[in-house]
């Protein structure tokens, strides 16, 4: 877009004045407590930001936010070669990386730590082997925060989250940011459209997407699962596939137990779509078992098993062959580690690498499920420490020592972050208070779940401690990016709000308007799920997004599990099309929902350049190419200069207080 054409769009401009003095002084308080609570998360999630990513203030005043000029002609856009993705060519370099003492590994409290000397790199040409390393000089030197710091920190900010002051001054920003939203596209939505008409090939088919939220055993639609269950019966029927009463079962001789033939098979008999779960997450989790029997997840859905996950390797070799032949589509799929044993890590990356589960077009995350009170009870682990140890321990020590496990060192260049799932509506155990006597995780013993609260601080902690170690080495560090705000009590985004960057679905923020206006100020990234959200716990017509939106939050839309939820081939084109077609979303409202996907998501930054301009991480429009986003500089422009104010007018209010 050209320089004049950006600047040339309606602005509204409101005078901030303090009538009233009662008014004002709550105004002030009010700004006061929440510039704390920004100042509370730049704090504690400094280094979860890497490099290039869009910081919470942006760095330009409004004059000073002027339109991208394309500095390539469109023609030179037309065939270029997207940037190389081989994160298993790390098992060959393995062995280039000197090996550390393990005697200074140690666990305290819960969280462990690498306290030796830092090496240098060890790999002269690492800066190949993976785009999220992090320079030296950006290295976390802070001490790791405390359990202690953590719940003080935490019991402030629930303090200002439930401030009379707060509640009304946020909930009339957000108010004012909605119709302000809808006062600018009555005045400019002619002048956007027109934008993106004058933009050549470029439209939302051919915009790069990412489904930031999906579980990899449910990525694939039902229809898919059933044809490959199919063909694997019918051809495949011999092959020896589990145990039973210490007798071996092939495949054939599972579905005769079951009395089913191919024939039999259909997606009424499948019986996997989410149709009677409403705040039922027991019955939306027994989804997953294909016919209703929990052998046939285990045969076709689980990475450790008699076949050794190969049915599960197949399956999703064919649908990363669909994301690649839909080229501009991307996913961000979980797999599971659950810290029952300390050979879960070694299992999931013998995997992954001997099936070569590697695409430009997959990104991998771990998620942690919340079980410790089934595994503590069914005799798996002796205390919640174990557990972390089971989950945190193996990658410290594979990052001290890339050739112990060359296979799990490849499956950490392709992962980027990590999740925290469960059930959210479950009511949380012992509440995390100051006040009270904290309970470490080796002395946490008994069968009682921990709270979500603890939950989120061990695992931020431990993966603060595994970033400063492996950024020390020049390898990959990871995202946390836990399931926050689906159910349950507002305080679980309280601690989000603290730890991390970017959360799975954030419904609850309606809830608390003091918390959304703190995300939407914050630019905590949410990939919300509303389809899934409406089979289990919130009505479509009733989702906050069509309002998170038009406030502004940082939102992309994910299918979470395609599975149980969609009918079609392209469940993330599915998502965008029932969004677009229920709240009247248009062209340009929902190529800038993709664009926040691609931002938000752990593709490295050399993709993001190459999917969104070169610029994409400088402020307001100059960080936009709208020949790659089809996104008008108008809209971009607009929210940046819209955010700015907000926390101008903050500020400002604050130096009155």
């Amino acid at each position: 877009m050209g320089e004049v054409e950006a600047l040339q769009f309606q602005r509204i401009h409101i005078d901030e004045l303090d009538d009233d003095v009662e008014e004002s002084d709550d105004v002030h308080t009010a700004a006061a407590m929440i510039q704390r609570a920004l100042d509370l998360h730049l704090e504690w999630t400094t280094t979860e930001r890497r490099p290039g990513e869009r910081q919470q203030t942006p760095p330009s005043s409004p004059a000073a936010s002027h339109p991208a000029s394309p500095t390539k002609p469109s023609e030179a856009l037309r065939r270029r070669d997207p940037p190389p993705y081989q994160p298993l060519d790390a098992y060959h370099h393995a062995g280039a990386f000197a090996a550390m003492a393990v005697e200074q590994l140690e666990c305290v409290d819960g969280v462990w730590r690498y306290d030796g000397p830092t090496p240098g790199p060890a790999y002269s040409t690492a800066s190949s082997m993976s785009a999220r390393r992090l320079k030296a000089e950006d290295a976390d030197k802070t001490p790791l925060p405390t359990l202690a710091d953590f719940a003080r920190a935490l019991d402030e900010l629930r303090k200002i989250a439930a401030s009379g002051p707060v509640k009304s001054f946020s909930f009339k920003r957000l108010a004012v940011l909605e119709q302000r939203f809808n006062l600018h596209v009555l005045l400019n939505g002619w002048r956007e459209l027109a934008a993106q008409k004058s933009v050549p090939h470029r439209d939302f088919y051919n915009v790069r997407k990412v489904d930031t939220h999906v579980h990899h055993s449910a990525c694939m639609n039902q229809k898919h699962l059933l044809r490959f269950i199919k063909s694997k019966l019918k051809r495949s029927g011999n092959e020896i596939v589990t145990t039973r009463d210490g007798a071996l079962l092939t495949l054939a001789d599972v579905f005769r137990s079951l009395k089913l033939t191919a024939y039999d098979l259909s997606i009424d008999t499948l019986d996997m779509h989410a149709h009677d779960t409403f705040h039922r997450f027991d019955r939306f989790n027994l989804k997953y078992n294909p016919a209703g029997q929990s052998r046939l997840r285990e045969i076709f859905l689980k990475t450790d098993n008699h076949v050794r996950g190969r049915y599960l390797a197949e399956i999703t070799k064919e649908v990363i062959n669909d994301l690649e032949q839909s080229k501009y589509q991307l996913a961000e799929w979980r797999v599971s580690i659950y810290g029952r044993r300390a050979d879960e890590w070694a299992k999931l990356a013998d995997w992954f690498y001997d099936n070569r589960l590697s695409s430009p077009n997959v990104r991998w995350l771990v998620q942690i499920p919340r079980l410790y009170a089934i595994y503590r009870r069914s005799g798996l682990v002796e205390s919640f420490d174990e557990l972390l140890s089971n989950i945190f321990r193996p990658l410290f020590l594979v990052s001290l020592d890339p050739n112990s496990n060359p296979k799990l060192h490849a499956l950490l260049e392709a992962t980027v972050g990590f999740d925290s799932v469960d059930d959210e509506s479950k009511p949380d155990g012992r509440r995390l208070d100051p006040r009270d006597a904290l309970v470490h995780p080796a002395q946490w013993t008994g069968a009682d779940e921990p709270s979500y609260a603890y939950w989120m601080y061990h695992l931020y902690a431990n993966l603060r401690s595994l970033n400063r170690l492996r950024r020390a080495r020049q390898l990959s560090t990871f995202e946390f990016r836990p399931h926050c705000g689906e159910a349950g009590d507002v305080d679980h985004l309280v601690a989000a709000f603290l730890l991390t960057t970017k959360i799975n679905h954030g419904i609850q923020l309606r809830r608390s308007p003091p918390l959304q206006y703190l995300y939407y100020l914050a630019r905590v990234g949410i990939a919300m799920s509303p389809l899934s959200n409406n089979r289990l716990f919130l009505d479509f017509s009733k989702s906050p997004f069509p309002k998170y939106f038009k406030r502004g939050l940082d939102i992309s839309l994910s299918t979470d599990d395609p599975l149980m939820l969609h009918f079609t081939k392209d469940p993330l084109v599915e998502e965008y099309s029932v969004a677009a077609q229920v709240w009247k979303l248009s062209s340009t409202d929902i190529c800038e929902i993709a664009r926040n996907s691609v931002l938000q998501s752990g593709v490295e930054d050399r993709f993001k350049r190459h999917f969104l301009g070169e610029k994409y991480d400088a402020p307001g429009n100059q960080g936009n190419d709208i020949r790659m986003t089809n996104v008008p500089d108008i809209r971009v422009a607009y929210r940046h200069e819209t955010l700015t104010h907000e926390l101008d007018y903050v500020r400002q209010q604050n130096r009155k207080a």
